[in-house]
């Protein structure tokens, strides 16, 4: 645990990940809490931040908190429901807006103060909110307004650890200055040194490890993404040789993936074994077309294989997971244990299966931190910057029922479309890219003759976590030169798309 750390108190708002990314990109280490979590205030908790959230303070079922437990022990800084909720809770005047305050404003700042250091005057924010604050509680005053709203930040007069409370959203990136903001509150008021890096999470993990290792032997299954790999590399990196990785070919990696990534595993000094299973799981997936079933199949199937494999290692006691902050934060909800996590995520109860403790060394880390750390350990670049794979593999990306021809199609198709990215120097570019086969065959002419078959959408898209993205903006004639090559290359593909859609409302994957 670092010596410094902000909690940030989740009331269920839809940027509460943000505050914790905007916070971890200055260094500076967070934690996000269920707003109902009972914790001890220690003293390397420094500063608390109380979300937004989609309730109205004036709701009858509102989320409520006893701000005693911090206020004037920290500093604190309350962001839209939590600048209204202390408002409220303490003399002012809450009430519901006429209209729902959303969009773009600009904040006039109406005080020197340090939360404002380094941002201009009229700077752009973004409003999100249905309460308006009317008046303020005794012994605070406004420090900051916009054209349409009197009170858009205010403070507490008193006290050693000041209260700061805005009612715009400064992680969001339409809030053009509210990375510094944050900054401003985390270094000048708080008075955090930002000692959250790279370099101090590997030492600090590895010294963790181990100590709860010791001379234990530990199972990891590898996927072949950046989480598990980085993950491996921190226990190698504290136990050696007594980390057993175990890579499954399930027979949905991308075109001579598993060949690949093996031998990438192997020059890092990796004590991996592979183990192709493809034969077991596309037995099992023969047919099936529902992607929760599939999904189910190929949990099952893999708690079977990994099983069989993990008893071959004779005396280990522990099974590490590549479980990343994002996994942690969506599976504690602010009403309770979440129920949208989609069933590849959970591995059918395998540590009790196999009676092992388990061993999570990226559980609070971010996916760009996941990088960061990756590079710190020396891994190399292009693993590092290999886009998302959902863990179903290609069984997500062929719509419908399942064949090994369908998956052969979807593969190549895939191939030459990930290849000519990085030909064309556009891999990097973008997050995540693939092919997904289309379970629909349309009439096409090649030479003289008149075809049937599959249709390729190709999907490709622009993002930073994954919880919203863009479609990238691809050059049409590089599209056109992808089309051209899957098509006269494919036999059973005569026809290709581009999938346009943003997340939200659509999903980057299909199933």
């Amino acid at each position: 645990m670092p010596n410094e750390t902000i909690i940030i108190l989740d009331f269920g708002s839809q940027y509460t990940q943000l505050i914790a990314r905007r916070l971890r990109e200055l260094n500076v280490y967070c934690e996000i809490y269920p707003y109902k979590k009972q914790f001890e205030l220690e003293d390397h908790i420094k500063a608390i931040i109380l979300s937004g959230s989609p309730f109205s303070v004036k709701d009858e079922n509102r989320l409520d908190i006893d701000l005693t437990r911090f206020f004037g022990k920290v500093p604190v800084l309350g962001i839209c429901y939590g600048a209204q909720y202390v408002a409220n809770e303490y003399g002012g005047l809450v009430e519901r807006s006429d209209k729902r305050e959303y969009g773009k404003a600009q904040l006039h700042y109406t005080k020197e103060d340090a939360l404002f250091e380094g941002i201009n005057q009229d700077s752009q924010i973004w409003m999100s909110h249905g309460d308006t604050i009317k008046s303020l509680p005794d012994n605070y005053e406004i420090i900051a307004q916009t054209k349409d709203i009197p009170i858009a930040a205010y403070k507490s007069l008193d006290g050693d650890f000041p209260i700061y409370c805005i009612q715009f959203h400064p992680e969001v990136t339409h809030s053009l200055q509210g990375k510094q903001l944050l900054e401003n509150f985390v270094r000048k008021i708080v008075g955090c040194t930002s000692t959250w890096t790279s370099a101090a999470y590997v030492q600090n993990t590895v010294e963790k490890l181990k100590k709860q290792l010791g001379d234990d032997k530990v199972i990891l299954g590898l996927s072949g993404g950046v989480d598990s790999t980085v993950a491996a590399m921190l226990l190698h990196k504290a136990i050696g040789k007594n980390l057993y990785c175990i890579f499954i070919d399930n027979g949905l990696l991308r075109k001579n993936e598993f060949a690949d990534v093996l031998n990438t595993y192997k020059e890092t000094g990796l004590n991996v074994k592979g183990v192709n299973a493809s034969k077991e799981f596309l037995t099992e997936l023969h047919g099936i077309s529902d992607p929760e079933l599939k999904r189910k199949t190929i949990g099952r199937v893999f708690v079977e294989v990994f099983e069989k494999e993990s008893k071959l290692v004779e005396g280990a006691k522990w099974l590490a997971q590549g479980t990343i902050y994002p996994d942690v934060i969506e599976s504690v909800s602010v009403h309770g244990p979440s129920v949208t996590i989609k069933s590849h995520h959970n591995v059918g109860g395998l540590p009790e299966k196999l009676n092992l403790k388990i061993v999570e060394p990226l559980r609070m880390l971010f996916k760009d931190e996941v990088r960061r750390v990756g590079k710190e350990l020396g891994l190399a670049s292009h693993f590092i910057g290999r886009h998302p794979f959902p863990g179903p593999g290609l069984a997500i990306r062929v719509l419908g029922k399942l064949t090994e021809e369908k998956i052969r199609l979807c593969q190549e198709a895939d191939f030459i479309f990930i290849e000519l990215l990085r030909k064309h120097q556009l891999y990097d570019q973008v997050w995540q890219a693939g092919a997904i086969l289309l379970p629909v065959q349309s009439v096409g002419v090649m030479g003289d003759e008149r075809t049937y078959e599959f249709t390729i959408a190709l999907r490709s898209v622009n993002s930073v976590d994954g919880m919203t993205a863009e479609w990238s903006k691809l050059p049409h004639e590089f599209l056109g030169e992808v089309s051209s090559k899957i098509i006269n290359n494919v036999k059973g593909i005569n026809r290709v798309v581009y999938d346009i859609s943003t997340k939200p409302p659509a999903t980057i994957e299909w199933e």
